[in-house]
């Protein structure tokens, strides 16, 4: 497959996820607010974090749409998505319990489907951001094309 297909795949899939879960926490604000309030290592940053998350997220979802910032995108969603994913971890090796404050679907999951469904975003950024590294790597056709004449 083109590297640019499965960066542009994998860019859509983050900014759905990005989106979604950002206009999930702001619709349903004050929920989101209370579960980081609940949380034993977040609660004292639960007012600004509450803004912050679904903003990176928005903010995340613009970079990987626009074509020059779409690499800074797949690394800032792959911190992100790790970011989640260690705070689940943690949670859940340290605390019983765990408030979920993921909004809209992913409520829904399990904890051990919520990390699995994290870590496919994580390998998946990746998989996209060496392919995008790798693309951005090689000549334009037409250069390569003067440089062997």
């Amino acid at each position: 497959m083109n590297k640019r297909f499965i960066v542009g795949i994998v860019s859509l899939l983050l900014i759905l996820l990005m989106v979604y879960a950002a206009q999930a926490k702001l619709r349903d604000y004050y929920n989101f607010q209370f579960g980081l309030s609940e949380s034993p290592i977040i609660a004292p940053f639960a007012g600004v974090l509450a803004w912050a998350v679904p903003a990176t997220e928005l903010i995340i979802a613009a970079m990987l749409v626009l074509p020059r910032l779409r690499l800074a995108g797949l690394y800032a969603s792959f911190v992100l998505m790790i970011l989640f994913t260690l705070y689940i971890i943690v949670m859940l090796s340290f605390y019983d319990d765990i408030p979920c404050s993921c909004g809209g679907v992913l409520e829904e999951m399990s904890w051990g489907v919520h990390i699995a469904f994290n870590l496919a975003f994580v390998l998946g950024s990746a998989w996209a951001i060496m392919l995008e590294k790798k693309r951005r790597r090689r000549p334009p056709a037409s250069i390569t094309v003067l440089l062997s004449s």
